[in-house]
């Protein structure tokens, strides 16, 4: 599947980037964002968050701001309140602009979502997408009822339905086609098991080459190449 259709189904969309710790949340979010930007659309990143202080996407606000992205954090600069529960209200204006594709990186588990709860009435407006990231290799969500449980869980305490997963399996740059496949089937999984679609499956590119035929079937979900753009070289 081309990954050229990634934003072509839904203009100005919004969409909030949930999953367990450390499933590459951000990664995600930076990465398709750039893509959006990419292609030409009004973008926002809103930075919430205010749970894990390490691999932020606020870390790329320049890198996304030469791109065109408006990246929202706090109040007080990007880098100035990384370590502290701080969202800034300037989120509500791209919510409040139908012409922006917003993506909210939120924190991880069901604490990482309690932020929405300030931005309810904008996501129900914009009838929002929510969006859970499912990682194969980390160790709570190895299987359908470890990702179960944490997608039930995001959903109690944020008041919204999950209705849409992401497939990122992922070893970072030593990622391979196998780690894809292996991620995409369990993700496939829980969509069978929850009538949840695939939106995105993501990757570094080259662990994208051949996915369709190694699996066997078409790929459901637009594929999302991942950048790395959290991920210093020797990382």
């Amino acid at each position: 599947m081309s990954t050229d259709s990634v934003a072509s189904t839904r203009q100005a969309a919004v969409r909030v980037v949930t999953g367990h710790y450390g499933s590459g949340k951000t990664e995600v979010s930076v990465s398709l964002a750039m893509r959006l930007a990419g292609l030409g659309h009004k973008v926002a990143l809103a930075d919430l968050d205010i749970v894990n202080p390490y691999f932020r996407s606020r870390e790329q606000a320049d890198l996304m701001t030469a791109a065109g992205i408006e990246v929202i954090s706090s109040t007080l600069g990007h880098t100035v309140t990384l370590d502290l529960p701080a969202v800034s209200p300037k989120v509500h204006v791209p919510l409040a602009d139908p012409t922006c594709e917003v993506i909210l990186d939120a924190g991880g588990n069901e604490v990482g979502v309690k932020v929405l709860a300030e931005f309810a009435a904008d996501l129900r407006r914009r009838e929002a997408e929510v969006l859970l990231v499912v990682n194969a290799y980390r160790p709570e969500t190895v299987d359908v009822p470890g990702v179960l449980r944490h997608l039930r869980a995001i959903e109690a305490t944020s008041g919204f339905a999950v209705t849409g997963l992401i497939s990122n399996t992922h070893v970072c740059r030593e990622t391979t086609l196998d780690d894809v496949a292996a991620g995409y089937r369990l993700t496939h999984d829980v969509s069978a098991a929850t009538g949840i679609p695939i939106s995105f499956v993501c990757g570094v590119p080259a662990a994208l080459d051949g996915l369709q035929d190694r699996l066997g079937e078409p790929v459901l979900g637009e594929l999302l190449p991942i950048g790395l753009y959290l991920r210093d070289a020797w990382m």
